[in-house]
């Protein structure tokens, strides 16, 4: 689904992305973890045209979409979330998701006086639509409330509605665990994987809790200082010694110290 290709972004000196390459398989879950200012939200960032790389190619299902802006890529499928959610806090959590689509009959001040019927057919569909995925997400319940009033838990949830609002390809979540008590993160986890497994969508997740990248994500990608470090599933993450040196600043130089000691 998605290829990075020796991507670099830099900042001035600063190497953010420092030559990472990757894949995405399409229908995965594929877990992007490390220790923070590791890149992996610049890489993110590049990946879904907030930024443009310094250097490097991403091609998304064989076509080349490097530097690509975000609306472009939205239409082709391509989303992402935010760590800290980005609802339109005096609208309904219904009339956020109505929102999302693009190309709405009404968005036309001509439409408006000419196009009321087909406005109102279209709002009917799009309500429809919006009441299906709250549903699904088990939040329907908060229909009619204020999105800018809801937890913070159910913001994330609600951004993950968004997605559903088109068809989307791949999602990339940005910490969506960043704050959420564990029953609203089990439930997000839980409709990740519905969505993966009954709409084929493409995850890839950016998480500090291990807990969650065990349940859902399979490979898991570790980064370091820029660069892929390592790939595999969790476990085999964890016990890799390179993955080990870049969290805890132990392994490698300490077992190559003893073993010149010895």
């Amino acid at each position: 689904m998605i290829r990075v290709e020796d991507v670099h972004k830099h900042f001035g000196g600063f190497r953010a992305v420092d030559g990472a390459t990757l894949e995405i398989a399409e229908r995965s879950i594929t877990g992007l973890i490390g220790p923070n200012g590791a890149g992996k939200t610049t890489l993110f960032n590049v990946i879904a045209g907030v930024l443009q790389p310094t250097s490097g190619r991403v091609t998304m299902a064989g076509e080349d979409i490097t530097g690509l802006p975000p609306h472009t890529l939205f239409h082709k499928g391509l989303l992402r979330t935010f760590q800290i959610a980005h609802e339109f806090g005096s609208m309904s959590c219904r009339e956020n998701l109505m929102m999302v689509p693009g190309g709405q009959t009404g968005e036309k001040l001509w439409n408006t006086w000419f196009g009321r019927k087909r406005i109102a057919d279209e709002e009917r569909a799009l309500r429809a639509r919006a009441d299906e995925v709250l549903e699904f997400l088990t939040i329907e319940h908060l229909a009619d409330h204020k999105a800018g009033q809801v937890s913070g838990g159910q913001k994330k949830l609600l951004e993950l509605g968004r997605t559903m609002m088109v068809d989307a390809k791949i999602v990339f979540l940005d910490e969506v665990g960043a704050g959420v008590n564990r029953t609203l993160l089990n439930t997000i986890a839980d409709a990740i994987i519905r969505l993966n497994k009954e709409r084929d969508y493409t995850f890839v997740v950016i998480e500090h809790d291990m807990d969650f990248i065990d349940k859902l994500c399979d490979p898991v990608i570790c980064m370091a200082e820029g660069k892929v470090l390592a790939e595999g599933t969790l476990a085999e993450i964890k016990a890799n010694e390179h993955v080990i040196e870049a969290y805890l600043g132990t392994g490698l130089k300490n077992k190559d110290k003893a073993e010149a000691g010895a």
